[in-house]
């Protein structure tokens, strides 16, 4: 008798004693088997090959995030990164706002040459252009140091070429350096001195536009090294440096003294040195010597208003609410200087002349520049209503008294700027008031004409008086160490020639007729002085 043995190793399946659900996943698990079986061979050898590697990456993989649990972060970790991370924020802001306020230099090449003469377009380019290169050398060596450096209520004595011991982005007192009156600013020591400087650099270029057209390049060049070095940074450490007119309560957000109302006195006391153009002035009466290009000039203002908005809402020096308030306020005070100037020129001078909505436009962003922060956005609209108007008269004013600016500066930065200074005293809302724009001892007191007195009204003032003084008298001792050494305007015959020739041996519109009468504009009754071999006489009309 023969038994039949089972294999040890081999289960059998008895399919009678299996349910019917049973029976059904055993078959589908089988098919699915089998196919998958059959899709492997149907693979290359080198796919094949992968698959087992896969399998162990992704084992490895899935092994690897089990086993390596992460350490919980403790506070001070989680804090230390979210104060990485908001120095990383306000540096990219008040780096991308110094962006801005340089680009104004753009702004002021293009305002500049459109309302000067075509031959001296090439001069206007020339000194706009080369200004900041000298301002950043200039600022960095001595003028940051001199502004910001710890020294004394009157002036800055350290930090030199950046030199110095420095802990930034630190603040209060935590911060342990050279320059303390920054100390509130939580961006690195490098953030700091590059929107500064494009501060700086704008002051100079103010200087330009009122002495185009007959200053020679090289006194230029000379006195604006003297101004970003010397003369800017003093006036601007007794404000924003920590000095007396700051510790007196004097306030001013963005600059419309220590940077507009200082352009504009140098650039005042530059015209009255220097003198009119030829043929400005004659019989008494002034002869309109307009611009070539008032396309260029549209641009440049436009140019300047978008600017602005990394001029006010950057000088935050942080990612915080208030930007949106600043931009509001100083967008809003453009627009109304542009409108008033508009309806005042048109029923002052029978025309709205283009010039003078310009003019009016940066009028009102100017008289902004100080009380940005500080007060509502209505009154933002009377302050931009109130510097339109009084820039007409004041353009009309300068030319009555004969001193020539060809671009209006000295209306639109010196005297708005004077205006915007007082508006902090007249309109700011206070500490803690019904707006709480900001608290106590971030900004003016109370303005007057909100009740607060004439306490904030007089410290403005005396800051405006202080600040003219010293730069009036600077700028005349600039002016005149260069008018006895160098001597600081161009011939007469230079001035009729213009100052591309001249002065750079080259014109702006090569192949156009060259204006070379009193008035600026070409008479075919005229000699050919400025005129070269292969130029083309034509009809400027």
């Amino acid at each position: 008798m023969m038994l039949k043995l089972r294999p040890k190793n081999k289960r059998r399946i008895n399919r009678k004693r299996l349910p019917a659900a049973g029976m059904k996943r055993l078959s589908q698990h089988t098919s699915l088997f089998a196919h998958l079986k059959l899709a492997v061979k149907r693979l290359s050898p080198s796919w094949q090959a992968c698959i087992p590697l896969t399998v162990v990456i992704v084992l490895a993989w899935g092994y690897a995030a089990v086993a390596q649990d992460a350490a919980p972060a403790s506070q001070d970790k989680v804090a230390e990164e979210l104060q990485n991370l908001k120095v990383g924020i306000d540096t990219l802001w008040v780096c991308i706002a110094a962006f801005l306020v340089f680009f104004m230099n753009a702004g002021f090449c293009m305002l500049e040459t459109g309302f000067c003469r075509q031959k001296n377009a090439v001069n206007v380019l020339s000194k706009n252009l080369i200004v900041f290169a000298l301002s950043t050398v200039a600022f960095w060596a001595i003028g940051f140091g001199l502004m910001f450096g710890d020294g004394n209520p009157f002036v800055g004595t350290t930090g030199w070429f950046l030199a110095g011991a420095d802990n930034s982005p630190a603040t209060a007192d935590a911060y342990k350096g050279v320059f303390g009156a920054l100390n509130w600013a939580g961006v690195p020591l490098l953030a700091k001195f590059l929107f500064q400087l494009v501060f700086a650099g704008t002051a100079a270029t103010i200087v330009s536009g009122a002495v185009a057209e007959r200053i020679k390049f090289v006194d230029f060049l000379i006195f604006s090294v003297l101004l970003v070095g010397i003369a800017y940074p003093i006036t601007g450490h007794w404000i924003w440096g920590g000095g007396w007119l700051a510790k007196a309560g004097f306030w001013d957000f963005a600059g419309s003294t220590v940077v507009h109302s200082v352009g504009g006195w140098a650039a005042l006391m530059g015209a009255a040195f220097l003198g009119p153009r030829i043929g400005k002035y004659q019989n008494g009466s002034s002869v309109a010597m307009p611009g070539h290009n008032m396309s260029i000039a549209t641009l440049g203002c436009l140019i300047l208003w978008l600017g602005w908005f990394g001029f006010n809402p950057g000088s935050t020096m942080a990612v915080n609410p208030s930007i949106a308030h600043i931009a509001v306020t100083t967008n809003l005070a453009g627009s109304m200087g542009g409108i008033a100037a508009t309806i005042v020129a048109w029923l002052y001078l029978g025309k709205p002349d283009l010039s003078m909505i310009i003019n009016g436009i940066l009028a009102g962003l100017v008289a902004i520049t100080a009380p940005c922060a500080f007060v509502s956005v209505p009154w933002s609209a009377v302050i931009g209503l109130i510097a339109g108007i009084i820039v007409v008269f004041s353009v009309t004013f300068f030319d009555k008294i004969k001193i020539d600016d060809p671009v209006g500066a000295t209306s639109v930065h010196l005297v708005c700027g004077i205006f915007g200074t007082l508006c902090v005293g007249l309109f700011a809302e206070g500490p803690g008031g019904a707006l709480n724009l900001y608290e106590d001892g971030l900004g003016p007191a109370r303005g007057l004409l909100l009740g607060g007195g004439f306490s904030q009204l007089w410290a403005q003032f005396i800051g405006v008086i202080t600040v003219g003084g010293i730069t009036v008298l600077l700028s005349t001792i600039f002016w005149l160490a260069l008018k006895a050494t160098l001597g600081i305007r161009v011939t007469p015959e230079e001035e009729f020639e213009g100052l591309d020739i001249g002065e750079h041996g080259m014109e702006a519109y090569s192949g156009f007729l060259k204006e070379t009468d009193v008035t600026g504009f070409a008479d075919s009754s005229t000699t050919n002085m400025g005129k070269r071999t292969g130029d083309v006489s034509s009809n400027p009309y």
